[in-house]
């Protein structure tokens, strides 16, 4: 069992690690200025220079296959590079990069919607969550009816990230309510100009979802991804895709808040002595530094999963479970050892104690992980023992 990079992994990630600390890093303070004034942490203009200068070292289109001009990177490796990316809240991500069941499309699709977006000429999103169908996405009650050659659509989505800036969207309606999620949800390709429009939500964060409304909009037969009926299916192999990422960038956010909790401790003086001699801040590191390793191994074995094409929603689960709550309590560790400064807004700790709250509801919450885990052991779908079982 060998647990080392190889030559190339360990270059990929050390030039990422380079890019955020030479390019993103020297931003944060412009950065929290900004967002404590309301005003977008990046402009559109700044993020998009600082993907030119990614690509123009190569990296582009992370996960895209080759063949769409993109890296094709490993499961394993797009973790590593996204802890990397997890170091600074900088809000930036690569470019290139398009949803996952956009490759389904055909050839008409692909060239309208697939490609522009990898080229960054067009932004989508993913409009399945409804005011009464978070989790429960078999309860959505968006409808599509027909009308000749065209699909007429009704509904609301909500919490649609990207929701303000797309300008299509992959809508999930209704198309056969007796079928429902077997066979009854149809996919849309939906542009702005077909006559949806969004509205900002405003959350605790300083990520600005949206909220779809869809009054009469028709779509014609050509909007259809993939087949009708097939909604669900794909809804299932969106949400699927890379449930391990989310905490994987959650491990580069709590190895730099531990680092600032570290520095911290052992510069601040109470009583004559710096806090770090002091055992309740030296168990807080302790139990930091063991759960965000644990936590390390648990992503790397769920990207190993999806590497070696084995069915690793369980693994995913796990790590999103795990990933959430112990960098929900890592920040409040890290908030704690700062004391009072680290509750202002001078410092990023406040900023990341918002932004990884939010790892514990979105793309599943951590009652569904939960919910998913247990019936996995119960039924027999998992082994206790995992794959080393």
């Amino acid at each position: 069992m060998d647990f080392s990079l190889s030559v190339e992994e360990t270059a990929v990630r050390d030039w990422v690690r380079t890019f955020v600390q030479r390019e993103l890093m020297p931003l944060e303070q412009e950065v929290l200025r900004r967002e404590r004034a309301g005003e977008p942490g990046l402009t559109g203009e700044e993020l998009h220079d600082l993907q030119a200068k990614a690509r123009e070292s190569g990296f582009w289109g992370v996960q895209t296959p080759e063949s769409y001009g993109g890296m094709g990177l490993s499961a394993v490796m797009t973790a590593l590079l996204e802890a990397e990316l997890g170091r600074t809240f900088v809000p930036f991500y690569f470019g290139g990069a398009a949803d996952n069941i956009l490759f389904q499309a055909s050839d008409e699709q692909q060239a309208e919607y697939l490609l522009p977006t990898i080229e960054g000429k067009r932004r989508s999103c993913f409009a399945i969550t409804e005011p009464g169908a978070g989790s429960d996405a078999k309860a959505i009650r968006t409808t599509a009816r027909k009308e000749g050659s065209e699909w007429v659509i009704n509904g609301e989505k909500t919490f649609i990230t990207g929701g303000n800036e797309a300008d299509f969207a992959m809508v999930f309606a209704v198309t056969d309510p007796e079928k429902g999620a077997e066979g009854g949800v149809t996919c849309f390709l939906v542009d702005r100009d077909m006559g949806w429009r969004s509205e900002y939500i405003d959350t605790m964060g300083e990520w600005g979802p949206a909220s779809l409304i869809f009054s009469d909009v028709r779509v014609p037969e050509r909007q259809i991804l993939g087949a009708e009926g097939n909604g669900f299916q794909l809804a299932m192999q969106w949400i699927g895709r890379g449930r391990y990422l989310l905490p994987a960038r959650a491990i580069g956010s709590c190895e730099r808040l531990l680092s600032m909790a570290i520095e911290h401790a052992n510069t601040r003086e109470t009583f004559g002595a710096p806090i770090a001699e002091r055992q309740a801040i030296q168990w807080m590191i302790a139990d930091s530094g063991v759960e965000l390793e644990a936590l390390r191994w648990l992503v790397l074995q769920a990207a190993w999963q999806v590497d070696a094409g084995m069915d690793s929603r369980h693994a995913q689960s796990m790590a999103k479970l795990y990933g959430g709550v112990r960098a929900n309590e890592i920040v409040d560790r890290v908030m704690q050892i700062h004391g009072g400064m680290g509750y202002t807004r001078e410092l990023p700790v406040e900023r990341w104690y918002r932004e990884l709250r939010l790892l514990r509801i979105y793309e599943g919450t951590d009652e569904i992980q939960r919910r998913t885990i247990a019936r996995n052991l119960l039924k027999g779908h998992a082994k206790v023992g995992g794959v080393l079982g």
